[in-house]
């Protein structure tokens, strides 16, 4: 190992001690299940936007993203980039307020299945059942993505066993995601925020300077046919461009509709202090989300100049990590790149702490113990959060696909599943128990179905399958609602107190 790798490491390393530490201090606080997973709606304005963004963004803002944008152009990355920032914007403007009371006007729910649980007097908890189980499918799914981003990371850096090097990831996160709970995931999840952002800034700017320029970045842009265009891609085997339609525009600002759907997201709405600090919660997030998406793809076209065809398929991902090395000292480039570790910690924190308060809170306690105590519960939640990243970690193994491919297929599950649920429970009276079960199970199997099944027969079958489930999910709510008799009328008074009381806000 280089002196250089052996800084960078040192400095990987005393960011690794620092999350566990937090992890240990803030397992003191836990003496309840509401603290650990909702940290006691206690979330000042700043940790809840930045808790909220980085753990979304994960480890494809840094790898995925720039890995798009390097091999085909701006083109994709553009209209994913605009999809997410729109719906980061939308659902801080229509949902989190509503959701911050509504949740507790719904019988105090502090996760996601209880919300739609009491929000329907569902007291067979069959939604609350049913949620637990997406929950469980489609963060397992993501949590892998983020122990791929671990283990691809130390490989590129140190030349170490990318298995070896994604368990001991996975490690780590567990130790202490299972110690602190989200108290402990939302204060690293804000000063991963923060790295992050630092990450992208510092080497697209040292990037740039690098290349010679904007000007020599935008002149290696245009040597490549569809590399800067909006409605084309350029594909890097042939070297030609390839139209990119109107279609695949719309599929791709599909992304945005998954917002509505983040458990992860829509818990530190749920979370926050006092919803008055929404406002000011809102406008940290898109500025956050603004800076942080432009410059990602940023890099991607200044790496094309950097590493002029050089990477191809998933070593495209690597772009962000080469030009952290090449550019900059090494203890420089170790707290850079531990944006990486960053973006993938928070990322997969938040969805083993998701799983975990789904499987202990709503199906041990809510439906097969519910006389269990505070401790069983605890208990429960902890070993929930081993099991399931020790599946993640088996997924991990041999990733199908890249970075943004396996994030794709479980945003698309949890947009379509949750989100037009969670829009016409907060926004829609009329919804009954029957029209939101429909349109969970719809959404859910059509996301999980769609690319297996349609997206191959290619045509107007080939789009991101996020944008056809979230439609047959939200018909179905709409017209099985409908069909069947209307909510009661204490159901009624609930959705008219949580409006009015939104409204005063």
């Amino acid at each position: 190992m280089t002196s250089q790798q052996i800084w960078i490491l040192i400095s990987m390393l005393a960011y690794l001690i620092l999350v566990i530490a937090i992890g240990l201090i803030y397992s003191k606080r836990n003496h309840k299940s509401e603290d650990f997973f909702l940290g006691g709606r206690s979330l000042g304005p700043w940790v809840t936007a930045m808790s909220a963004e980085a753990s979304d963004m994960s480890s494809w803002l840094l790898m995925g993203l720039p890995g798009l944008a390097y091999i085909s152009g701006v083109g994709e990355a553009f209209w994913t980039a605009v999809g997410l920032a729109a719906g980061t914007y939308l659902n801080w403007r229509m949902v989190s307020r509503r959701l911050r009371r509504y949740s507790q006007i719904a019988d105090n729910a502090f996760t996601l299945p209880d919300f739609f649980s009491n929000r329907f007097h569902d007291s067979k908890r069959i939604l609350m059942t049913l949620s637990a189980i997406f929950i469980l499918i489609f963060f397992t799914v993501y949590t892998a993505s983020g122990f791929v981003a671990a283990g691809r990371l130390f490989e590129s850096i140190f030349g170490f066993d990318y298995v070896t090097m994604m368990l001991i990831s996975a490690a780590v996160i567990v130790i202490y995601t299972a110690l602190g709970g989200f108290l402990a995931e939302s204060t690293t999840d804000f000063i991963q925020g923060i790295l992050m952002s630092i990450s992208l800034v510092f080497i697209l700017v040292g990037g740039t300077m690098y290349a010679g320029g904007l000007s020599a970045v935008i002149d290696n842009a245009r040597s490549m046919p569809g590399f800067l265009d909006f409605f084309g891609v350029h594909n890097a085997e042939t070297g030609a461009a390839v139209s990119y339609s109107a279609l695949q525009v719309v599929s791709a600002l599909a992304w945005g509709l998954g917002y509505f759907g983040m458990p992860h997201v829509l818990l530190r709405f749920m979370a926050i202090k006092d919803a008055n600090m929404l406002k000011k919660s809102r406008v940290i997030a898109v500025v956050w989300v603004l800076i942080s998406l432009a410059a990602a793809v940023a890099i991607g076209i200044v790496g094309s100049a950097i590493f002029p065809g050089e990477l191809t398929g998933a070593d495209s991902e690597r772009v962000f990590i080469l030009m952290s090395t090449k550019l900059l000292t090494p203890v420089l480039a170790g707290v850079i790149l531990s944006g990486i570790l960053a973006a993938t910690m928070s990322t997969s924190d938040s969805q083993l702490l998701m799983t975990s308060s789904s499987i202990s809170q709503n199906l041990f306690k809510g439906v097969l113990k519910k006389d269990a105590s505070e401790k069983q519960v605890m208990w429960v939640s902890r070993l929930t959060v081993i099991l399931v990243a020790a599946a993640a970690a088996l997924m991990a193994i041999n990733p199908s696909g890249t970075i943004f491919k396996i994030v794709s297929h479980a945003w698309a599950g949890f947009g379509a599943t949750f989100g037009p649920l969670m829009l016409c429970a907060l926004f829609w009276k009329r919804t009954t128990f029957k029209g939101a079960l429909a349109g969970m199970v719809s959404g859910g199997v059509t996301a999980l179905l769609w690319p297996k099944l349609l997206y191959p027969l290619g045509g107007v079958y080939a789009v991101y399958e996020l944008l056809p489930a979230f439609i047959i999910s939200l018909i179905l709510i709409i017209v099985v609602s409908l069909l069947d008799k209307k909510p009661s009328a204490a159901i009624e008074a609930e959705f008219e107190q949580a409006r009015s009381s939104s409204e005063l806000i």
